[in-house]
């Protein structure tokens, strides 16, 4: 689940206004990831509805996805589930990750594919975490951040003033995405809007609403009910 950058910057005459713009710029920053910092270690759950578009350059076409999304910060550990909607309104995937595994399961065809981090885990958490209860130093350490400024988002009748920072890979292996903007609240290390550039020129635009913070999550929505005839693929 992934992206990378973009914007370079322009140059000419005032370079005593650009200089110190630039460092008003830098020391924004890092206020902005303080307030991450503080937001982390705060931070125990959050689920949210989830509206999707999936836009493919070769085809010129958007796909539309719904669904909802959970992450659980508890003990160190990380824990998230994702369920994607199909049309008649039943689940159309459902996603799970725990304890450094990745289930992905298809109800139509009645499998759940494993997928197993490994030594990997860390850097598979650093997407997973990406706005949703993450660190300003852990975001800082993955990426770098060049930050776009101060953006007013809806969040159902609130207005949430956000921090939009575009994010590249410090990993040189990275072939997924070219760069990821989010939208997030760093007052809750909250993401309210995700944007991945795949390499490929396709992009995926997620936003996220009816934002519960730091409460009860119903997991029932979540489960990935599996029963003996069920396949399990391991990777």
């Amino acid at each position: 689940m992934p992206h990378r950058s973009i914007l370079a910057a322009a140059l000419a005459l005032a370079s005593l206004p650009l200089a110190l713009s630039a460092q008003s710029s830098s020391s924004h920053l890092d206020t902005v990831l303080e307030q991450m910092n503080k937001a982390s270690g705060e931070f125990r759950s959050a689920q949210a509805q989830m509206n999707c578009q999936y836009y493919e350059r070769v085809v010129r076409d958007t796909t539309n996805q719904t669904g909802a999304v959970y992450f659980l910060h508890k003990g160190g550990a990380i824990q998230m589930g994702l369920v994607i909607d199909g049309p008649d309104g039943k689940p159309q995937k459902v996603v799970e990750y725990k304890d450094g595994l990745l289930e992905l399961f298809d109800p139509g065809v009645n499998q759940i594919t494993v997928l197993h981090a490994g030594s990997n885990q860390t850097q598979e958490e650093r997407y997973i975490t990406l706005g949703f209860g993450g660190s300003g130093s852990d975001l800082a350490k993955s990426w770098k951040i060049q930050d776009l400024g101060p953006e007013t988002l809806r969040e159902g009748t609130k207005q949430v003033q956000t921090e939009k920072l575009d994010l590249t890979s410090k990993d040189p292996d990275e072939k997924n995405f070219t760069h990821i903007t989010i939208w997030v609240d760093p007052t809750r290390a909250l993401s309210l809007r995700q944007i991945f550039f795949l390499s490929n020129d396709d992009r995926r635009t997620c936003n996220y609403s009816e934002i519960k913070f730091n409460s009860r999550i119903d997991m029932k929505p979540f489960e990935i009910r599996k029963n003996s005839h069920t396949t399990i693929v391991n990777h």
